[in-house]
């Protein structure tokens, strides 16, 4: 892209953005930046100064450092380093804190001094706190600034834990945190219960100090806020733009946190496009939203007036485009998601033979399956396709304490009743681990073991209301997951090994997964990346090259009506299906799939998105359905 082409695509972002295939290139970028910096300083026999931040966002960048400091000799012995935050009230070997947090990802694998490493102190008494900040705004300032600040964004917009209301004029201090920002951290701390109200942090004018600041940002999740960022007016509500104020501000973001601004979004509102198959269904379907017309509507006059006209000078009239589109987006609804036997299928997502064929559904956790394609399942199932439920990871992080009380309870008054010394011994063993780790502390391998089975025995309820039996469901227990935690997980080959044996052993012809666009370290991105290494080692197999891909976009969120390849409607009966399916999650109904409509049971939201997008549907003027899920074509050969 030549420079002149590059401004004009990016004419309406105010922070210089460099968008990347992959977080791992963009965290090799900043590594170089880092890396330089240090290595200047040592040679000079000075010290470089970072602002460090937490969470899954920036483990990529230190792993990068990490192994750059073990393979190339990058020594820390210099440097000097400020984090950005701290829960209020959390001892520094919690394992939530963020000095834990910090230790485990970074300082316990590098040279660096541990008395140059700084973490706002979380213990501070409530009458200490305003003298704590001040001092550790001090000790930035005595260290001599910092040179490089890391920055993550959360989804309300906040850096560090400046959240809304948070202005350019802020410095280090205690504050309350935002209740989204509460609910996106309630699973590492089993609950939004167990989430700490309170954090210091340093505000966004001492972040605004760093002579360098860089923002890292993974996923689609991250999208929206990201956007309103980069191209909307500097606000207090979205703390992160402002940011537009810095001279020397980088966001290093992947394509999937980059799709909502304008060059990736609507580029033909900001410059020159190809118009391509892809993008011109991509611009007429937005255009069919913005002027809230059906595609057959849509004029001349509708295209020039909203920055359209040289996609008719070069593909003819409305007429022949709104045609043209409408068969195409037609042509993606099907009530036969495993395709209809016996029937002309050249206008058909799936294929008609084989019939039956043999279907694999892979949820990254319990729940997923059901909330996504729940509908989906139960057509397949009652089409007469052969049926299997892979459960990716067991899931047992997300099982609240009082629900393995109420296991532990049952378990102890069975052994009790039929006189089985064996399974009280075990009851008591768990309430007793149970009592003793408290609300923040870590699971045991047997609590763990418990919280599985009891999301185990949920999803064979949510299985039976598809009409599915037992031996069509899986439960793979993926090491990484089952010896990790949330944002700290890493996968190896006993996980790809154990995915190369379903696979092998299924052969399916289709296969419907997520984690997609997804942030790289939750537990649906990991799974996918799973799935694409063992994919490579069955690459020879025979089965491969029959089999298609359909990815779900996961709970709480569906595909922009572009990227659909695949529309399958429900009726009234399978829309209750799947609800009755995803009340069988007991352990789930307090954590709804999208953080933000918490207030808000999964079931509803679940059907109200799929009646959501049937209602899309009928507004470009097509049939009218009571629901549809949707799925997009994946080629994990391209």
């Amino acid at each position: 892209m030549s420079e002149s082409a590059l401004s004009e695509l990016t004419q309406r972002e105010q922070i210089a953005t460099r968008i990347y295939p992959s977080a791992d290139e963009a965290c090799a970028y900043v590594a170089d930046a880092i890396s330089q910096l240090i290595q200047q300083r040592n040679e000079a026999g000075k010290p470089t100064v970072l602002g460090l931040a937490t969470g899954s966002t920036p483990v990529r960048l230190y792993r990068e450092l990490i192994r750059r400091h073990q393979e190339e000799g990058l020594s820390f012995e210099r440097v000097i380093t400020f984090n950005l935050d701290e829960y209020y009230g959390l001892s520094g070997d919690h394992p939530e804190s963020y000095r834990r947090f910090m230790q485990d990802q970074l300082f316990d694998h590098i040279d660096i001094k541990p008395e140059n490493t700084h973490v706002p102190d979380g213990l501070a008494p409530r009458t200490d706190v305003f003298a704590s900040c001040h001092q550790y705004e001090q000790a930035i300032l005595d260290a001599g600034g910092i040179d490089i600040q890391i920055l993550g964004i959360g989804r309300t917009g906040h850096i560090g834990f400046n959240e809304p209301g948070s202005g350019p004029e802020s410095r280090t201090r205690l504050v309350t945190l935002d209740s989204l920002t509460r609910r996106d951290a309630a699973r590492d701390f089993l609950g939004e219960e167990n989430v700490p109200r309170h954090a210091i942090t340093m505000g966004v004018g001492t972040i605004l100090d760093a002579r360098k600041v860089f923002l890292l940002a993974w996923g689609e999740s991250k999208a929206p806020v990201l956007a309103e960022s980069v191209e909307g007016p500097q606000t207090e509500s979205i703390p992160a733009s402002f940011l537009q104020l810095h001279k020397n501000c980088t966001f290093c973001i992947d394509k999937a946190a980059a799709s909502r601004l304008t060059r990736e979004r609507h580029p033909w509102l900001v410059g020159p496009v190809e118009w391509d198959s892809a993008m011109i269904r991509k611009s007429v379907l937005w255009l069919a939203r913005k002027t809230d017309k059906a595609l057959l509507k849509l004029t001349d006059e509708d295209y020039t007036e909203n920055g359209m006209a040289d996609l008719l000078t070069e593909k003819g009239s409305a007429y022949n485009l709104n045609i043209d589109i409408f068969n195409v987006t037609q042509h993606t609804i099907t009530g036969w998601p495993g395709g209809k036997p016996n029937a002309d299928d050249s206008n058909r997502p799936e294929r008609a033979s084989p019939f039956p064929k043999r279907s694999l559904v892979l949820s990254p956790e319990p729940t997923d399956d059901v909330f996504c394609l729940g509908g989906v399942i139960h057509r397949l199932a009652n089409q007469g396709h052969d049926v299997t439920v892979a459960y990716m990871t067991s899931g047992n992080l997300a099982v609240p304490d009082p629900d393995a009380r109420r296991a532990i309870e049952l378990i102890n008054e069975m052994g009790e009743s039929i006189q089985d010394d064996t399974e009280v011994k075990h009851a008591r063993l768990l309430e007793q681990q149970l009592n003793e780790k408290g609300l923040l502390g870590e699971d045991t391998p047997e609590l763990r073991q418990l919280k599985g089975l009891i999301r185990r025995g949920e999803a064979r309820s949510s299985a039976r209301q598809l009409e599915l039996a037992p031996e069509q469901l899986r439960f793979l227990d993926l090491p990484f997951y089952e010896n990790g935690r949330y944002r700290r997980f890493k996968t190896d080959e006993a996980d790809v090994a154990a995915m190369v044996k379903l696979l092998e052993e299924i052969q399916p012809h289709q296969i419907f997964t997520t984690g997609l666009g997804q942030d790289p370290l939750s537990s649906p991105a990991l799974c996918f990346d799973v799935l694409l290494s063992a994919l490579k080692k069955c690459k020879d197999s025979a089965w491969l090259k029959d089999c298609l891909f359909w990815l779900y976009r996961g709970p709480g969120a569906e595909w922009e009506m572009h990227e659909i390849d695949m529309a399958v409607p429900l009726s009234p009966d399978e829309l209750e299906f799947k609800i009755k399916g995803i009340y069988q999650h007991q352990t789930q109904r307090s954590q709804s799939p999208s953080a933000s409509r918490q207030s808000e049971n999964s079931w509803n939201l679940a059907s109200e998105l799929n009646r959501t997008t049937a209602n899309y549907y009928d507004q470009l003027g097509l049939s009218e359905y009571e629901a549809i899920e949707c799925f997009k074509r994946f080629e994990p050969h391209a």
